[in-house]
C-alpha cells in the first residue's frame, strides 16, 4: 500500500475546561483520494482538521502530513496543506488579487501571477480581482476561501463544510473544481453535513461521533455492507395497525396506513420475499403498486451515530 499522505496516530484533545474533544484517534488517508469526514454537530470534525492544519495544539498523539511531522516540522508541513474554513474572514479592504498574492508569499512561495490568475478564473473571481473583497456577494466570498486556500498550490485540501448555506450555482461550481483538483492528484479532505455530497464525491466516508472515529469505509463497500432495501407495497385498502400475521417481519406502515414497507437485508442469502408476500396474501391484503428502494448513506449515518 502506498503510504498514506496523513497519517494521524492516537490523537487527543482535552480544552482547559476539562472537555474531551478527541479520544484517541486513529486515521490514514491515501494520496489523491476525497476523504468525507461526517459527523454530527460537537462531533470533533473541526477540532481534527484544526490540529492537522496547526491551528489548535494536540494534547498527545502523533500527526504527520506527507512524512512531515506537524509540531517538529510545522513549516513543510503546513506548506502542503490547504484550508477553506467555515468562517468567512474580514479583510475587507483587500482585493481578492492581493490576498491571494499575499496568501501565496506567507508560505514562502515565490510569485506567480500565472498560477493565481488560473485560480481566480477557475473560481469565476477573474472579474473581481481588482474590487474590494467588502463588495463582494457571500457566495463570491466563499469563493474567494478557495483561491486563498489553494494560492500556494497545496498537495492537501480540507474544505470545513464548503457548501453551507451557498447556493444551488456555487455548490455545483465548487464540486466541479473539486473534480478538477482530484484529477491534478490533490488529496481532499471534507466535512459536510449534507449526506448526498459525500454520497456523490467521496471515495472513502469515515464518521466520527463523541470525539472517535468510529468508522472509515470505502463508500461502494458501505453503502452494500449496510445497505437495506425496502419493498413498498401500496394498499388496496388502509390498514391501522400491522396485522398479527405479520408481526415477526420487519415492516411498517407508511401514508396513513395506505403504505406497507418491508426491509430486508440485500446480503443475507435470502432476502424473504416470497414469504413474506405469502403471508400478505395468506392475511387478505391486497396491493396495487409495489416498488423496492434502496437505504440512502443518511439512513446507514443515522443508525451508525445511534449505535
Amino acid at each position: 500500500m502506498a503510504e498514506p499522505i496523513i497519517s494521524v496516530q492516537g490523537l487527543t484533545k482535552t480544552y482547559a475546561s476539562g472537555f474531551q474533544a478527541l479520544k484517541g484517534i486513529d486515521l490514514e488517508v491515501k494520496k489523491g483520494e476525497i476523504l468525507a469526514l461526517l459527523g454530527p454537530n460537537g462531533a470533533g470534525k473541526t477540532t481534527l482538521i484544526s490540529i492537522v492544519c496547526g491551528i489548535v495544539n494536540p494534547s498527545g498523539g502523533l500527526v504527520t502530513v506527507g512524512g512531515h511531522d506537524i509540531i517538529r516540522d510545522y513549516r513543510k508541513a503546513r506548506a502542503m496543506i490547504g484550508l477553506v474554513p467555515q468562517e468567512l474572514p474580514t479583510d475587507a479592504f483587500e482585493t481578492p488579487w492581493d490576498t491571494c498574492r499575499y496568501s501565496r508569499g506567507l508560505f514562502g512561495k515565490k510569485p506567480d501571477p500565472g498560477h493565481i490568475e488560473k485560480v481566480l478564473r477557475q473560481l469565476s473571481l477573474w472579474d473581481k480581482r481588482k474590487g474590494m473583497i467588502m463588495a463582494l456577494s457571500g457566495g463570491m466570498k466563499r469563493r474567494l476561501l478557495i483561491a486563498k486556500a489553494l494560492s500556494h498550490e497545496p498537495r492537501v485540501l480540507f474544505l470545513d463544510e464548503p457548501t453551507a448555506g451557498v447556493d444551488v450555482e456555487l455548490r455545483k461550481d465548487m464540486w466541479e473544481l473539486i473534480r478538477q483538483l482530484k484529477a491534478d492528484g490533490v488529496t481532499i479532505i471534507l466535512t459536510t453535513h449534507y449526506i448526498e455530497e459525500a454520497e456523490m464525491m467521496a471515495d472513502r466516508i469515515g464518521v466520527i461521533n463523541n470525539g472517535e472515529v468510529i468508522l472509515v469505509e470505502e463508500k461502494d463497500a458501505l453503502m452494500q455492507q449496510l445497505g437495506k432495501k425496502q419493498l413498498v407495497l401500496e394498499l388496496a385498502e388502509p390498514l391501522n395497525t400491522i396485522p398479527e400475521a405479520l408481526a415477526q417481519d420487519d415492516v411498517e406502515l407508511e401514508a396513513n396506513g395506505a403504505r406497507l414497507v418491508y426491509t430486508y437485508n440485500t446480503q443475507g442469502e435470502r432476502t424473504g420475499i416470497t414469504g413474506f408476500l405469502r403471508r400478505f396474501s395468506d392475511a387478505g391484503l391486497r396491493y396495487t403498486d409495489l416498488a423496492t428502494r434502496q437505504s440512502s448513506l443518511e439512513d446507514i449515518f443515522v443508525s451508525l451515530v445511534k449505535e
